[in-house]
Parts: C-alpha cells; structure tokens; sequence
C-alpha cells in the first residue's frame, strides 16, 4: 500500500503565529505555511499523511537536502509502512497540495468549505489551478510577506508588503471569487477559484490569507467576497482539524536529535550534493559551537555572486537574536553565552568550530571562510572535493531515478520549430537548447517524450515561394534539378517582388489555393523547398546534438475542420461579424478570442494549434504537453489550453498542459527577431565563430604548453567548448 509522509528540513517548521497582533510582527515561518498546507490539502482530498522518521546519522536523505535548500516540507511517497525509504516527489507547501490533490481517491474532493464536492467544474486540476499557484507564490505572498500588524496601512516592507500591492492582490481574488464576475462564479458557486469542489489552489490561498489575516484585517474587510471566502474555509472542520494537526507536532519528524548530539557521519567521498554536505558541516559546528541550539537551521544557500563564495551560511543573525531573547543560558552579559555581544562573534564562533572538522589539516569540503556584513559566513568548496565527485560521475555515470511505475507518464515536448524556405537564426536558439535540456531531463526521469519539431511549412508565404522558384529556376518545369544555394537570400528576394510588383502578388495569391487543393505542381516545389529547409535544419541539431521529430503545421491541415465542426456542435463557436469563427474563453483577462477561421476561409496559427493539441492528446496520448517559445506568446497558449479545457478534451488530473517561456532574443537593435524579416545572424555563423575564438584561445594554451590536448585534437575540443559555451549562456540564465 503507498503511503505519503512529510519530511522536514534539519529545523522544524516553527510554531503558529501568535492570536495577539500586537505581538506578531513579522510573518509567520515559511515552514509552519507550507506544513499547513499539506495539513489542509491532506483533509481535503482524503490522503493520510504521516510524518517521515528523521534520517539518522548514516542516513541520505534526498528529501532532508532539498528541504533545507528550499526551507519548508517535502512529501515522501513509500510502500514502507512508516514511510522510511520514500522517494521525494513533491517539495513545499503548493507543491505538496497539487500533488495530494492528483492523488486523491475521491473523483471531487469534498468541500472543507462547505461546498457540495460536485465532479463538476473544471476538476482538480487544470491551467488556471497552475496560474493560481503562482499567483500566490509570486504575487499574494510577496505582498504580504513583511506588512507590519502594527501598521498595515504604512507598511512599505522589503518584501514588497505594501498597501498598494496588497490591495491589487486582493482585488484579484474578489473579482474572481464575485457571483457576477469571478471565475469561481462560473462554475456555479464563489467559494472556490477553480470549479465547483476545492483546488490545490484554494489551499494555497486560503492558507496564506489566514496566517495574514491579522496582520491585514482592515484591508480584508473591504473585500466582502474575499472576507466570505477565507471565513468560509477557515471554520471548516478540515481546516480546524489541519490547523490542529500541525500544532500539534503530528507531522514533524519522529525522532531528533538531542542537545549537543554528535557530529553527523556523512561520507563526504560518496555524498556529491554540494548543498548537503555544506549544511551538514554548518549544522555539526553550530552544534559544537553552541550546545543549548544544536537544532538551529544553519540556512545554508548559494551566494548571489561567485566573488563572495559558492555557499553561505545565514544562521548568526537570528541565532543571536534567539539567545537574547532567551537569555540566562550564558554567563555573559544579558544573559548571552561568555564572549558574544553580537552576531559577528556567533559567525567567528562558528567559523572556529567548521575549522576545527579537519581531516589531516584541512575540512573536506571547505576551502576557505569569510565573515560578511553583520554575520553572513561565506565558504568556496575545496577543489579537491569537486575534482573527486566529478571523476566519479566520469567513471560512473549519473544514477538514473526510480519514480513509481505509475508516475512514469507519455510526455510531448513542442520545441524549436523553425520556418520552412529559411535557415535557423539566433531566434531559434534558445527554444532549441531550452527543449532538448527538458527533453532530456524527463527521458532521465523515465518518461517517454515526444521531442515535435512544429516547424511552419504551411501558409500564405507558400504561395510566393513557388512563383518566384517558377521564374527564378525555368529548368525546373523541364524536370532538371533546382540547386537553391542561400535559403534566405532566396525568401528575401521573393518577398522583395512580391511586395513590389502585383501581378507577382496575384499569382502568388493563386498558387496558395493551388497548394491547398493539391495541385501537384505545387506540391512538388513546397515539397523541394521543405528538403532543402530539412536538410540545413539538420545540420544544426548535429552539431549541437539535438534530437527532433518533425510534424509540422501541414500534417494538420486535414484535422482542422473536424476541430471547428466539434466546437460548432458543443455549441462553443461563435461567427464573428464578417464570417470568422471564433472561440471565447469565459475568462476577463482575455479581451480577444481564438480565430479558428479567418473570415476568408482560411486558417491562421489559432486553428493550427487547436488541431495540433486534440492530435497530441488523444492520438498521441500525451499526458503532459509543453511548449516552449518566447515569453510574448504565453497569453495564446493559455487560451489555447483553456479552450481544451472548456471542450473537455483535458481530463482534470490527468493531462498537464504548459507553456515554458523565455526572455525574447533581440538583436543589436533591441528589437524582437522576427521570424520572416530583417537581417539576421545566421545560427550556423554564430556556432562557427563560437568554435573559431575556442580555436585561437587553445592554439595560443597549445604554443604555451598549457592546453593539455595536442594540436590533432584542437578542432574536436574547440567544438565542444564552443558548442557547450553556446548552450551553457541560456541555461545558466532563470527563466524571464
């Protein structure tokens, strides 16, 4: 039987914030909230949680790990009966509730706030239960994470708590949770964001508000829906039941360690996390050096710049403050432990301490340590440590992950998609690089992933095309073979004539409906232009080393119609004035609709990915689809994804729509590439002079003695450096 546990990170999550305002200034810990959330969503959609034993002493606990990484809780799934031996699945509290909820035996949760629990509405799970997660993690905890209790209505905290941001939050959520124009209202109630039964991201919202709602309670009560909303949750008895949970110690670790415990016995030759190796040093010497706190949360995490070190250790600022409010423990003044005034000499206290764990004469992890500002203690990593780890993974390999069997999933990875009659630029790149990484990364994970390269080999440009390589190349028509030396060169000059001459521009007009209709002439240069396009596409991916299933836009040429036939009988389609066909979503933030098809007849990129998405979930079987472009066509996907959803293509829990976007590539300009005008670096020309500056810079190492290859190996390792340092510049980035 699988059984789900909570695991915490070396430090419990703290107690609740206290009933009395006056006294709680500050926000509540992030690990009490996410605990609270798991706690809520585990009452709501009916998964037991326990809590995981602590790991001891010899124990790798990857949940351990990535939950001081992350500060807050991770969920552990295991056919254990006390949990021990989970493999970490979720981590936080949003991450834990949307999981529970895909888990939960109940088709339609029940309501903790009294709602009917209908299998109605838009499920458990969907786009728009995503985009409230991130609302929360992004937009309402934020704002509230410093407001002070004291003087909401003043509070222009770091954190980004003030009045104005809170108030623009709040009036989010009582739009959407109003009878008339919110999205809860839509499915027949407003006591729930998404549908009609409760949502990971009610959890989410509704425990953020309630560990805020005293600290904000003025503003709060100018918001009659939202007011309704949070006091509707939180005098349910599984909100009570959660909250009782969690303050009671159930779900924090079955056993700890006591006061001035011994130091961990972590293998640092086997251990490769960095981060866990770190934190275990920084926890031991806290322990060493302060026996009364040897629980403390060293808060260990990687410095902002390399010029400061690789990791840093937060932990002497608060530790100081919790010695002065405890006072009595020391013998020195106001009760402080003997020699400490402030938190500089707790960071000395324990840099000594970290010194002190050597094995002969040196610490096996540490480097070097420094104090920073008012006791940040940084460290790099020892060189002889990463060289270790390193030539393990060499020899070895990275040790591929066993998820359950049934999280092993069909996945569809929408990346790259070049156009057809012109050769990759730098605008290609990113989306290029970015999916193979993801394709790799759920391959890793076991999946099975579709890698589509949806490349634009259909449309109106098509018609140009043709008529220019018909005057261009008349030995075409006589059978012999056309040799188009420059894609682009070719594209820019039939563009050039169909813009300048009209008689070009009819023709070109005529042959659009040609190719649609199959004449064979036509077919036959759109299917010599594709060739010629494939092959320069391909070029690229071997060289960077990337792998593509093409299925471009014309394999759906023939399933669009049935899709608009399929909303017209759903009674979803609407005929705008002028004749196109269109399909709204029932969502205010969209102003505009999807056009399936234009007023002429014809269909644009709208119709294209709606038949693309219906193929991808029910002939391909994907359960979770991603596509990855630029960040300035997130809005069209999100529409794209809930009009599946309005249709009932997508099954609530079981299909994952996505949508990873990126920074937009600019050129020297500062301007967006655009796909089909301008000049633009060729990519092959960018990956060129990437390889030759490697070539000079090893050449010269090679002249010093100092490259460590021979000249016969130069060009094989400039590629590799080269390519690598192409790839390694959009990797390293977060996405924008």
């Amino acid at each position: 039987m699988v059984k789900y546990a909570i695991a915490h990170a070396s430090s419990a999550p703290s107690s609740a914030p206290s009933s009395d305002s006056s006294s709680s200034t500050s926000s509540p810990s992030k690990g009490y909230a996410a605990t609270l959330k798991a706690a809520y969503a585990s009452a709501l959609f009916d998964v037991p949680l326990t809590a995981a034993p602590a790991p001891t002493a010899t124990q790798s606990s990857g949940a351990a790990a990535a939950g001081s990484f992350l500060h807050g809780p991770a969920l552990l799934v295991s056919s254990d009966g006390d949990g021990s031996g989970g493999r970490d699945v979720a981590f936080g509290g949003n991450g834990i509730a949307k999981f529970l909820s895909l888990v939960s035996p109940s088709p339609g949760a029940t309501s903790g706030s009294g709602g009917s629990g209908s299998k109605g509405g838009s499920g458990r799970y969907g786009p728009r239960v995503d985009e409230w997660l991130e609302f929360e993690r992004t937009v309402l905890r934020p704002s509230l994470s410093s407001v002070s209790s004291s003087s909401p209505s003043t509070s222009e905290g770091k954190g980004g708590g003030s009045t104005k941001k809170i108030a623009a939050a709040l009036t989010k959520l009582d739009d959407a949770l109003s009878p008339t124009t919110g999205g809860g209202g839509k499915g027949g109630g407003t006591l729930h964001l998404v549908g009609n039964s409760d949502t990971a991201a009610d959890v989410a919202i509704v425990v953020t508000l309630f560990l805020a709602s005293q600290r904000i309670a003025d503003l709060l009560n100018q918001y009659d829906s939202v007011k309704r909303y949070v006091a509707a949750h939180v005098t349910s008895p599984k909100f009570l039941a959660a909250v009782t949970t969690v303050d009671s110690g159930i779900l924090l670790p079955t056993s700890s360690s006591t006061k001035g415990a011994a130091a961990t016995q972590l293998d640092y030759q086997t251990e490769s996390s960095q981060i866990k190796a770190v934190t275990t040093i920084f926890t031991d010497a806290i322990a060493q050096a302060f026996p009364d706190y040897a629980n403390v949360d060293p808060v260990v995490q990687k410095c902002s710049s390399s010029k400061f070190g690789d990791y840093q250790c937060n932990a002497a600022m608060r530790l100081f403050g919790t010695m002065k409010k405890d006072g009595g423990k020391g013998g020195g003044k106001g009760g402080l432990p003997d020699g400490i005034t402030s938190p500089q000499d707790v960071a000395s206290s324990i840099v000594t301490a970290v010194e002190n764990q050597t094995t002969n004469g040196h610490n096996p992890v540490i480097d070097s340590l420094g104090i920073n500002g008012p006791g940040f203690i940084t460290c790099k990593i020892q060189s002889s440590y990463l060289d270790h780890h390193l030539n393990l993974l060499l020899r070895d390999g990275i040790p591929k992950p066993s998820p359950p069997s049934s999280t092993h999933v069909q996945c569809l990875v929408d990346f790259s998609s070049p156009n057809i009659a012109k050769e990759m630029h730098v605008g290609h790149l990113r989306s290029t690089i970015i999916g193979e990484s993801v394709c790799r990364i759920l391959e890793f994970a076991g999946h099975d992933v579709a890698r589509i390269n949806h490349v634009g080999d259909w449309g109106t440009q098509f018609g140009m095309l043709i008529q220019y390589l018909r005057e261009e190349y008349p030995q075409f028509a006589k059978g012999e073979e056309v040799n188009i030396t420059d894609l682009t060169v070719f594209y820019k000059n039939a563009k050039k004539r169909f813009d300048d001459d009209e008689v070009f521009k009819d023709r070109s007009r005529l042959n659009v409906v040609e190719l649609q209709a199959g004449d064979e002439e036509c077919r036959t240069i759109w299917k010599i232009l594709c060739d010629i396009s494939r092959k320069e596409f391909d070029k690229v991916y071997e060289r960077l080393d990337v792998t593509v299933t093409e299925c471009g836009e014309s394999f759906y040429n023939d399933k669009i119609a049935p899709v608009i036939e399929e909303f017209s009988t759903k009674g979803l389609l609407s005929v705008e004035e002028g004749g196109a066909k269109c399909v709204w979503i029932p969502d205010s933030k969209f102003s505009i609709p999807l056009m399936v098809q234009k007023s002429d007849g014809g269909y644009g990129y709208d119709s294209t990915d709606m038949a693309a998405l219906k193929y991808r979930l029910f002939d391909v079987g994907a359960k979770r689809t991603i596509y990855i472009t630029d960040y300035s066509q997130a809005d069209h996907f999100k529409m794209c994804f809930a009009a599946a959803e309005l249709i009932g293509w997508v099954e609530p829990g079981v299909h994952r729509l996505e949508h990873i976007g990126f920074g937009t590539v600019q050129g020297e300009d500062g301007k967006r590439f655009k796909t089909r005008s301008g000049e633009t670096v060729r990519l092959v020309d960018l990956l060129d002079e990437a390889v030759r500056r490697q070539e000079e810079g090893l050449a010269e190492r090679i002249e010093a003695n100092t490259a460590g290859i021979t000249r016969d190996m130069l060009h094989e390792t400039a590629c590799a450096l080269g390519y690598g340092a192409v790839k390694y510049f959009d990797l390293r980035r977060n996405p924008t």
